[in-house]
Parts: structure tokens; sequence; C-alpha cells
């Protein structure tokens, strides 16, 4: 919870504090317009507040954050991808989302073999990518993403200039048609619900499916070999645009004022393969 109350009040200021001093009353409120019971808070929260409970005898998921825009664009995303394996939304309200909870709900992540981690995502994403794109979805391009490396932080110079030479190159090449991707599809993402696998928190982002695969990845020296033979992609652009990815995810934390280490280091320890 202290993770959570550090980054809603460093990305949202005195509109965080006040959501967060909300919050208990707000709960209570849903939980009692809504019918539910027994909720409790999940352990590790960061960036909103998600409960486990019941609604009767339902075992569902209360999902809150202050963020409003992100929480409309998680639900047309999991509307999108209803029947290709995601957890349906059961109500929503301005910045609360009422889900289906995936029953065991068991992580890929503590799951199988690092070799059986990474088929169960392959197949995981090829079954989200037969969704069809909503005429009106609203959902952006991943170039609007990208777009995001182009601009001035305070991250190292030379990773910077790297990644943004690495996504002018890459931009240009096609691997297929444009699909609605997940958008942050690593393998806590990816829960256990009976014999199969549903994922929750989409993004949602338009374009090529090689950009869905750089989140589940745990171990780059193995996963992005198994990757890059799985669907047939060159594996010096699939190390690369994982080098863009991970650079892509610190620029995002550096504009929320964030601690973007984690990605410089990952992005330092692959940097042997994209310079192989």
């Amino acid at each position: 919870m202290e993770t959570l109350k550090h980054n809603i009040v460093k990305i949202y200021g005195k509109r965080g504090e006040s959501w967060l001093a909300e919050l208990p009353h707000r709960t209570k409120q849903l939980e009692h317009s809504w019918g539910l019971s027994e909720l409790k808070p999940f352990l590790n929260l960061s960036y909103s507040y998600v409960l486990g409970g019941l609604q009767g005898n339902i075992p569902i998921i209360l999902k809150l954050s202050p963020d409003i825009d992100l929480m409309n664009k998680e639900a047309k995303a999991l509307n999108a991808f209803k029947e290709f394996g995601a957890v349906s939304v059961l109500a929503q309200e301005e910045g609360v989302l009422l889900l289906e909870r995936a029953v065991p709900g068991d992580l890929l992540k503590n799951s199988f073999s690092k070799e059986k981690r990474i088929e169960t995502a392959c197949k995981v994403m090829e079954r989200l990518h037969q969704a069809p794109i909503p005429s009106k979805g609203g959902f952006p391009l991943i170039e609007e993403w990208f777009a995001a490396v182009d601009k001035d932080w305070d991250l190292p110079k030379d990773h910077l200039k790297r990644a943004r030479n690495l996504k002018n190159k890459l931009i240009k090449k096609d691997y297929g048609h444009k699909v609605l991707l997940h958008g942050d599809l690593h393998q806590e993402n990816i829960l256990s619900s009976g014999k199969d696998w549903l994922v929750i928190d989409p993004k949602g982002v338009i374009g090529d499916p090689i950009h869905e695969i750089w989140a589940c990845v745990e171990d780059p020296g193995h996963d992005l070999k198994v990757l890059a033979t799985y669907f047939g992609y060159p594996f010096q652009d699939v190390v690369e645009w994982y080098y863009v990815r991970l650079i892509l995810a610190a620029c995002w934390q550096a504009e929320d004022g964030l601690d973007a280490s984690g990605f410089l280091t990952l992005a330092q320890s692959v940097l042997p393969l994209v310079e192989s």
C-alpha cells in the first residue's frame, strides 16, 4: 500500500492525495451499491487500488484509479478482447471497474518451467490478436507511443540516441497485419482460469504483433530467441525492438517522476545482443 500511496502522490499531486483520502468511503459506497462482500486489497499495489471479493457467490475484482481516462481505455480494451481470452467487465463507474475474477488466478510468472511459460504466453498472444479492431474504439497507434522516445528526458543520452535510431530504422518494417495489442502483456497479467488463461490490465494500442512480445520477457538471453523462433521474426529485430521498448518504458517512468533504473539496467544488459 505504501508503494501505491507514493506513486499516486508522485504522479497526481494534491488530486492524488484527495483520492487516497476518499478511498475508504468510496470503497464502502461501492460495496453497498454493487452488493459486494469480503473485499480485501491485494498486496504490492502500484498504480491502482485493487481488491478481491464476492458479488453474491461470484468472485470479483474491484479496481479503482484516479486516472479516469486510463480506466475507460482499459474497459474498452477488455470488451474488445472479451471473446478472445480476457476477463469480463461486469460494471463500470467513473474511475472504477468491477471485473470478473480469474479462478484460481495463478500468475503465469509462477507457473511451469521457463520454456512452458513463454510458450503459453505466445499462445495467449495468438488468441488475443484474433480480436477484430473495433471500428470506434479510439485506440492509439503504436507510433504515437514511440513518439515519447524523441523527447528530451533526464535519462542517459546514449540510450536515448540509440533507441531513437533503432526506432526510426525498425518502424519502416512490416511484420504483417495490424492488430489490437494488449500493450503490457507481462507474465503477471496472464492468470489461470480453470484450465485456460485470461489476461488483465490491457492498455489497448494498434500495431504489428511483434510489439506485443517485449513485456512477457523474463530472461532476455533465453526468451528473445524463443519468441523470435515461435513467431518467425528476425532475431535481431526482436532484440532491437526489445531494447527500444525498455527505453520507452524508462521515458514513461521519467515522465511520471518515477525511478527508471530498472528498465535502464535491463537495457544495458541486452546491449551486447543489440550491437552484435
